[in-house]
């Protein structure tokens, strides 16, 4: 049996499979399983053409997807010092972040531009949840003030898209730090009379929601995003009762006035042109 197995079958695939073929034509659903063309998937900006699943997607997609056509230009964020509590898990800080940073290309969990919405100024901060579960250091307490402050300064609107787990444990306190800190890029916003909406994507928990996620003019979600501070099996064990299968469920928190609206990707670039439209003009008047 090994020897058909290790031998014989791979000179028949040899001959029957095309070496053109690339590799990743292909891109599974995590939800559903189905397989999907891997360009088709990239054309639905991360989004599952059979069950509607949306995958987390990388900062220069959404940025793709939410600014008008080559409208937006990124804005540079400083990069806070890399251990200052000396942190080590199964890997040292800097091993950790030196290994993220060159798998994904980016340098922490937060991205910012400045571009149109339907030739509306704005601002979009958004988070990268393959940057160490988009968690929330001082580098992205930093970028949020930035882009409060660049909304300012171009008297435009602000849109934060979280995709957290929350605080990052390897900064410890400087970490918890970065809740109120999110809190004043808010009300610099909000002192300048300027919009400032959220757009939940799955997942934002911890102290992500316990901050700036939950304080938008406009709250709006991705289908099937969870969201919420703690999880379903803590919450569960400490109220010993079973919670509802649909529970911290965008489409939950909607239900239950939690959040005013759940759009799909396909649909956020015209409903955000047609919001910042009516709330810019408020704004000016």
């Amino acid at each position: 049996m090994n020897w058909i197995t290790n031998s014989v079958l791979p000179k028949i695939k040899a001959l029957v499979q095309s070496n053109d073929v690339p590799d990743n034509l292909w891109v599974k659903c995590p939800s559903c399983n189905q397989m999907l063309f891997h360009q088709e998937y990239e054309q639905a900006f991360h989004c599952c053409t059979t069950c509607g699943h949306h995958a987390p997607l990388p900062p220069e997609l959404r940025f793709k997807l939410l600014f008008d056509a080559d409208s937006y230009q990124e804005v540079e964020l400083d990069v806070s010092a890399d251990d200052p509590l000396k942190f080590k898990d199964s890997k040292r800080y800097p091993e950790r972040l030196k290994a993220t940073r060159a798998k994904t290309g980016t340098q922490d969990a937060i991205a910012v531009a400045t571009g149109t919405i339907q030739s509306i100024r704005t601002v979009v901060a958004t988070f990268d949840f393959r940057f160490m579960g988009g968690s929330m250091g001082r580098t992205v307490g930093d970028g949020l003030l930035k882009a409060a402050k660049t909304a300012v300064a171009e008297k435009a609107a602000l849109i934060v898209v979280p995709s957290s787990g929350g605080a990052r444990m390897q900064e410890g306190i400087l970490s918890l730090m970065q809740l109120p800190r999110s809190i004043i890029a808010v009300e610099q916003l909000k002192s300048a009379g300027l919009p400032y909406i959220v757009l939940l994507t799955h997942p934002t928990t911890g102290g992500v929601t316990a901050s700036f996620a939950m304080l938008g003019d406009i709250q709006m979600a991705e289908p099937g995003a969870i969201i919420g501070f703690a999880g379903r099996r803590v919450i569960e064990e400490t109220v010993r009762e079973k919670l509802p299968d649909d529970f911290q469920t965008a489409e939950y928190l909607e239900d239950h006035g939690m959040i005013d609206m759940v759009i799909p990707r396909n649909q956020q670039h015209e409903k955000l042109g047609s919001i910042l439209s009516m709330l810019m003009h408020k704004a000016e008047t």
